[in-house]
């Protein structure tokens, strides 16, 4: 599993104490773009969707493209296709359509969306991104894990080698049951000023959590109906 680190990481030092990492960057929040370019092993440009989103923002899908048509000259970067939060998947494959940069990109599956969109996305794309909505809000709740049972049962019964799934806003998995290839959060940006805390140390505990290779199907009981 690969973590990316969210930005902005300030002071400037802050970040430089996990230079060497990956890192997430926003389109909504992007003035560390170009440092961890400098000093991380690989970025991962998110759309800025969900800041967006919760401010009740549009996002300007053309300064996106441009944004990432720089950035996306680096061998080791990918972006995270625009997607429309709480849209159906008409509007999210509209998008997906428009993107201009191809396999430098991973779509986004939103989990009250069909699983077989999902697998189709897995079929044509070598990573795709998962993201919460309102009704999985709560990573780890008895909902998102059934649903996330789910959505691994289908992937590793139509994929020999399962592919790469990036979770959005998913670090909290990291050493646990589900084989995501990739995660990213704030965490670092965050609490990294606490007494206990330094960002070196906290990149270091989140980088050792890793995830298994494999997928064991699991079947859930059927409530009996009465």
């Amino acid at each position: 599993m690969i973590h990316y680190h969210g930005t902005p990481i300030t002071p400037v030092a802050a970040l430089m104490d996990v230079r060497g990492c990956h890192f997430c960057v926003s389109h909504a929040n992007p003035q560390d773009v170009e440092r961890v370019h400098q000093i991380g092993q690989s970025v991962m440009l998110d759309n800025g969707a969900f800041s967006k989103w919760k401010k009740g923002k549009e996002t300007n899908w053309e300064k996106f493209y441009e944004w990432c048509e720089r950035w996306l000259q680096f061998p080791t970067t990918w972006a995270v296709i625009p997607d429309v939060i709480d849209a159906g998947s008409q509007m999210q494959d509209a998008l997906i359509r428009e993107w201009p940069f191809g396999q430098r990109g991973a779509p986004v599956w939103h989990m009250d969306e069909p699983v077989t969109r999902l697998l189709k996305l897995t079929d044509e794309w070598g990573k795709v991104c998962i993201g919460s909505t309102d009704i999985y809000a709560v990573v780890l709740s008895d909902d998102w894990k059934r649903k996330m049972d789910e959505v691994w049962n289908e992937v590793s019964k139509r994929h020999r080698f399962l592919p790469w799934l990036h979770m959005l806003r998913g670090m909290q998995l990291s050493g646990g049951i589900y084989p995501f290839a990739s995660v990213d959060s704030t965490d670092i940006a965050q609490n990294h000023h606490r007494d206990q805390n330094t960002p070196r140390k906290m990149a270091l505990r989140w980088d050792a959590l890793q995830t298994p290779g494999h997928w064991h199907v699991k079947e859930h009981e059927q409530m009996e109906l009465v």
